[in-house]
């Protein structure tokens, strides 16, 4: 079995690897990442259910390649960043407001519009916490078909149209092949330097219990001897664009297993909900803008409720600060699990008698 699995992973990469090289002949947005995510879905739309069944792309595969792009966060961090508060502070404070009135909004639509039961509506309205929502949805008896649906095409969509909505909007592609690449540029790193800091920013990840921890451990470690000037560190082209084509692969792989009758269910309530956060993302980025120096792009990529790991690559692609973006990414996942775990106990607490 384990055999198999690493032949089908491989067979995925590979086919990831194919589309991602189409796609960069384009001037499409984060072509290696797209481009891996279409040819994977596809793939699992058309392959015969008995060969997809309870396949997953093993985390030990998946797992070194998030931590690449801490590294290749941590190695954008200025020091500018670690001294001056009011950034930060104004992109917290914002996506304070952002996750509790993105999840209410969430959830009356997907009661009223999706008729959904309310656990199912409640976990699928979550703008985080993939994995978190999930888990407690499912505890809470939330028709987990469904809940899975909504989480999963919140962050497909909202990485396949963040990218699109800021290229009309600036003029030119995102994320584009050579974009990427312009990040690898400068004396590469050796491969055991980034290996030694990825494996120590990995275990720091998962002592410090943060969320995202394999990817912001990483990036903690490797920004702070960047800002310090203790180490440099500049990452290969070819392990920037593997680290798109195996995260892309994973996003279209999660199709697996999912029937149509659901997945007909479900897409036009998750495009109304992914449009309308990315809405209200915008408006809020207008405040962050008023608050703090924080460029355009940045603020509304803070507030954009995709993958932490897939809204960074947009920030590298853009240089929208995207250690900065990734601090706000974490803080809405954190502050969102938050609100799962105590909203839902309050929203299904029994009123009290009236006397």
């Amino acid at each position: 079995m384990h055999a198999k699995t690493l032949l089908k992973t491989a067979m995925f990469l590979i086919l990831g690897s194919l589309g991602g090289w189409i796609m960069s002949h384009f001037p499409l947005p984060l072509p290696y990442m797209l481009g891996a995510m279409a040819t994977s879905a596809l793939a699992v739309a058309f392959l015969p259910r008995s060969f997809m069944a309870g396949y997953a792309v093993p985390e030990y595969v998946r797992m070194p390649f998030i931590a690449c792009i801490g590294l290749l966060i941590g190695a954008q961090v200025h020091l500018e960043l670690l001294t001056d508060w009011r950034p930060i502070a104004a992109l917290l404070c914002v996506v304070t407001v952002f996750a509790p009135l993105a999840h209410f909004i969430n959830y009356r639509m997907m009661r009223r519009y999706g008729g959904y039961d309310v656990p199912t509506a409640f976990f699928s309205a979550a703008p985080g916490g993939l994995i978190e929502a999930m888990s407690l949805g499912e505890r809470a008896g939330a028709q987990i078909g469904l809940l899975t649906v909504q989480q999963f095409l919140r962050i497909i969509l909202v990485v396949t149209l963040i990218p699109f909505a800021i290229s009309l909007w600036v003029g030119h592609p995102v994320g584009s092949a050579a974009g990427m690449a312009s990040l690898s540029q400068g004396e590469i790193s050796p491969l055991w330097k980034i290996i030694a800091i990825g494996v120590l920013g990995y275990a720091l990840g998962r002592a410090l219990r943060i969320p995202a921890g394999q990817m912001t451990g990483p990036l903690i470690l490797a920004g702070l001897l960047t800002a310090t000037g203790w180490a440099e560190l500049t990452l290969p082209a070819w392990l920037v664009i593997l680290a798109q084509i195996v995260i892309g692969a994973t996003l279209g792989l999660r199709f697996n297993g999912l029937s149509a009758a659901v997945l007909r269910r479900g897409v036009t309530l998750a495009i109304v909900s992914s449009i309308i956060m990315l809405a209200l993302g915008a408006a809020l980025a207008l405040l962050i803008i008023s608050l703090a120096d924080v460029s355009g792009s940045a603020a509304w990529l803070s507030l954009a409720p995709g993958g932490v790991t897939e809204m960074a690559l947009v920030a590298l692609s853009l240089a929208a600060d995207p250690a900065l973006v990734t601090i706000a990414h974490v803080y809405r996942i954190a502050l969102t699990v938050f609100i799962m775990s105590a909203g839902y106990a309050r929203i299904t607490r029994p009123p009290s008698p009236q006397a």
